[in-house]
């Protein structure tokens, strides 16, 4: 079926064909087929032209889609005040992954300047040039920032990461007659992309409970590459007391894997407009899987870490504070409220965020509030 999605521009459309011509290459020289995550890893990071590399806007109302610190800074300021909370433990420094426009950074340290709190360092780890120009330009009068291109050896601090783990490439499975198929991507008769099943790795389905009794045909997303980054991230944090905040859109395996999920959760973003065609217009849209949170959780306690909460959006929020920040502005200033008000309920309502977007909490050598731990889902995990 033939996308009615809107027009990219001559330039745009251009990027897209060369980053085309470039993953073809990539796809003859590794004998005609590639993974799904190689796929991914081109489409959103290759060098001036993957989607998370190139020039495009992709957040807030003129890029592809809205994360929930363009909605409200009282999601930051929620943050920061939780931050300061286990400052005492950790030691004053945040360090952020994939921190966007800035947008989130930018709001936790001007609640922590307001509050006379101020970390001594705020470090973003970026790989994208573009996004870490635009964090420049944002966090121009914060000289606590520093730019990191890769994680440090050691680090002691509240670490953060908001849609990271969803940006990371995925390997494809489908249940085939005689076990798992990992789906990949080749080019047809005419030179175009288009996916293609072979004998995978028999690890990489072990990750799914109950894998074996799953439906001929089932189709799904594992996720090594975000497991690695967890056992990564327990690696960075063995030295010191460190708590880590990944707040992302999915499910615990019993529900990632349910029976009835039958192509996954697979996901295109392209001007807010969502779709399910990985192939539409290369290095334009986003593409993204839900986060298997079992997964994550599971390779963060291999690594030595600990599973400190694991809680909806909505209860996360609300255990931390974002009622009162909010009430900072008195209701009777409607003008003022309302506005404020109508975001929160987005980042808290189940038919928005509320809901689908979960808080998993991790750490070393950090006692985790027990306030935090009124809404806690751990047990699901």
């Amino acid at each position: 079926m033939q996308l009615q999605l809107p027009e990219p521009s001559a330039d745009a459309l251009a990027a897209s064909r060369s980053l085309q011509l470039l993953i073809a290459g990539d796809i003859r020289r590794n004998g005609g087929w590639i993974s799904f995550a190689r796929y991914m890893e081109l489409v959103l990071y290759a060098p001036a032209l993957g989607y998370y590399s190139g020039g495009a806007a992709k957040l807030g109302k003129d890029g592809d889609f809205t994360t929930a610190p363009e909605i409200s800074p009282l999601f930051g300021a929620t943050l920061a005040h939780l931050a300061t909370e286990l400052f005492p433990q950790t030691g004053a420094a945040i360090m952020e992954f994939g921190a966007g426009t800035g947008k989130l950074a930018f709001d936790i340290l001007s609640e922590l300047r307001a509050a006379g709190q101020l970390p001594q360092h705020y470090y973003i780890v970026e790989i994208s040039a573009q996004l870490r120009a635009r964090q420049q330009e944002k966090l121009r009068d914060f000289p606590q920032v520093q730019w990191l291109d890769s994680l440090p050896a050691t680090f002691s601090g509240v670490v953060i990461g908001n849609e990271v783990l969803d940006a990371m490439p995925v390997q494809l499975v489908v249940r085939g007659q005689q076990g798992w198929l990992e789906r990949g991507v080749a080019l047809d008769a005419a030179g175009a992309l288009t996916f293609a099943d072979r004998v995978g790795d028999a690890a990489l389905a072990a990750q799914i409970p109950d894998g074996d009794a799953l439906p001929v045909g089932y189709l799904t997303e594992v996720h090594p590459i975000g497991a690695a980054f967890m056992q990564s991230l327990a690696t960075m944090l063995q030295q010191g007391n460190s708590a880590v905040l990944l707040i992302d859109y999915g499910f615990p395996a019993a529900e990632y894997y349910f029976p009835g999920r039958v192509q996954g959760t697979l996901m295109c973003h392209y001007r807010h407009h969502a779709h399910a065609d990985p192939f539409y217009l290369p290095g334009l849209q986003d593409v993204t899987a839900h986060v298997d949170f079992t997964a994550m959780a599971r390779a963060a306690v291999e690594g030595g870490l600990d599973v400190l909460g694991y809680s909806s959006q909505a209860g996360f929020l609300l255990s931390a504070g974002i009622g009162e920040l909010l009430l900072r502005t008195s209701p009777e200033q409607s003008a003022q409220y309302l506005p404020q008000s109508n975001a929160v309920q987005k980042l808290i309502s189940p038919a928005e965020m509320g809901e689908l977007f979960k808080v998993l909490a991790v750490g070393k050598n950090v006692d985790w509030p027990e306030r935090l731990l009124a809404h806690d889902r751990t047990y699901r995990l």
